[in-house]
């Protein structure tokens, strides 16, 4: 019982729940009816400059897509599906496109509708504990539509900045090279949590070194769960990375398609460091039961040695305990009769042991339960240097 229920804890959670009932009808948006109120944040933009503003109906919209070059429509939440519906109808949106936007278990992606683009993302968020959300974006001709879920912050910020200050290539960008923009911002996002994770490897690498703390394995098992996270989410975004570069370039100017190849390499730089980083994890996992298993080894030596010296003492003691008459017969042993019987049985107990813990000695069993000097740690590079190499 004590088995399954450790396995009960320690099993990973499934995650999933589609709230569409089977049997529905294609296209049909059935939000979580705990999401919360979607929160809508249009800035447009151009060589004239940035306006920003947020939106309380959907039809305040409408005008600005037909003053500006680009207009980009961020909706915070999805806990309304009319809302969702409303902007669709706007866009001209597919309908299986917002039927995916509200079930939020999709893995990165890119589908074309007609006359715009659908793409999916997982955006890792920077606190504890590591998880994703899903970034749905829709790429039009004079708009970048993107939908999250309620949690806290975004990479975006950088982004809007830049906006705001109406300066360099992405206030006179248009929106397929404003939708690279914040697809190198998520992909970016993964590079301060691995080398978060890399650090942490090297600190439990050093304390294993010095001392095999119970914890390290729970830290380990958090780090490898946190990195395989990480790849489910950043694998399907390079095949979709690489599709836009490969069979979408109509909506992509010739002078995007280097910072899409650009992102492509980002996205294989964070493979090969959660590559990297699971081995070095798997390998620290190794150390840790290898250490505890010599600890428990030398534990044993130490209590065998203590078992094998007092065997001798044990029978000797154990004859002179016996109770025999020496006057039936000399040979019922006459030690019990002599002056010294006494001090020559505690000598031939010193004798034995002493002759055991040489035979030892000579062996070379006492000699490995002495302290070992400390190794010094062999330098290897850092995870974040890997990623610096690459770039």
């Amino acid at each position: 019982m004590a088995h399954r229920s450790h396995h009960r804890r320690t099993r990973r959670k499934f995650g999933f729940a589609r709230r569409t009932r089977p049997g529905a009808a294609p296209g049909s948006v059935v939000v979580n009816p705990e999401s919360q109120a979607p929160l809508v944040q249009v800035m447009a933009f151009g060589p004239a400059g940035c306006r920003e503003l947020r939106i309380n109906k959907i039809d305040e919209i409408r005008p600005l897509l037909n003053e500006w070059p680009v207009v980009w429509i961020d909706v915070e939440g999805l806990g309304d599906a009319d809302l969702i519906l409303r902007l669709g109808e706007l866009l001209n949106l597919h309908h299986l496109a917002l039927e995916d936007v509200v079930n939020v278990h999709q893995r990165a992606k890119v589908e074309v509708y007609g006359d715009h683009l659908f793409i999916v993302a997982r955006m890792v968020a920077q606190s504890e504990p590591f998880e994703t959300e899903q970034l749905s974006m829709f790429l039009g001709e004079r708009f970048v539509l993107t939908l999250q879920e309620e949690r806290p912050g975004d990479p975006f910020d950088p982004v809007r900045e830049r906006l705001r200050r109406n300066h360099g290539r992405l206030s006179t960008s248009s929106p397929g090279q404003f939708a690279h923009a914040l697809l190198d911002a998520v992909v970016d996002a993964y590079f301060p949590l691995l080398e978060r994770c890399g650090e942490r490897l090297d600190a439990i690498e050093t304390d294993l070194l010095s001392h095999a703390w119970e914890s390290a394995i729970t830290s380990i098992h958090s780090i490898k769960s946190e990195l395989l996270g990480m790849r489910r989410a950043i694998w399907p975004l390079r095949e979709a990375v690489n599709c836009l570069l490969r069979d979408h370039s109509e909506f992509f100017a010739a002078d995007t398609h280097p910072y899409l190849r650009d992102l492509h390499d980002h996205t294989f730089q964070i493979l090969d460091l959660i590559d990297t980083g699971r081995e070095l994890a798997s390998d620290l996992m190794d150390v840790y039961l290898s250490t505890v298993s010599n600890r428990m080894n030398e534990v044993m030596r130490v209590l065998t040695i203590i078992a094998t010296v007092f065997m001798p003492l044990t029978f000797v003691a154990g004859i002179y305990g016996m109770n025999f008459n020496t006057q039936a017969s000399p040979w019922n042993m006459p030690e019990l009769n002599w002056y010294l019987g006494y001090p020559f049985s505690l000598l031939l107990m010193f004798g034995v042991t002493g002759a055991m813990m040489y035979f030892f000695y000579r062996k070379g069993w006492l000699r490995s339960l002495s302290p070992k000097p400390q190794m010094p740690v062999a330098s290897r590079p850092k995870s974040g240097g890997q990623a610096g190499d690459g770039g």
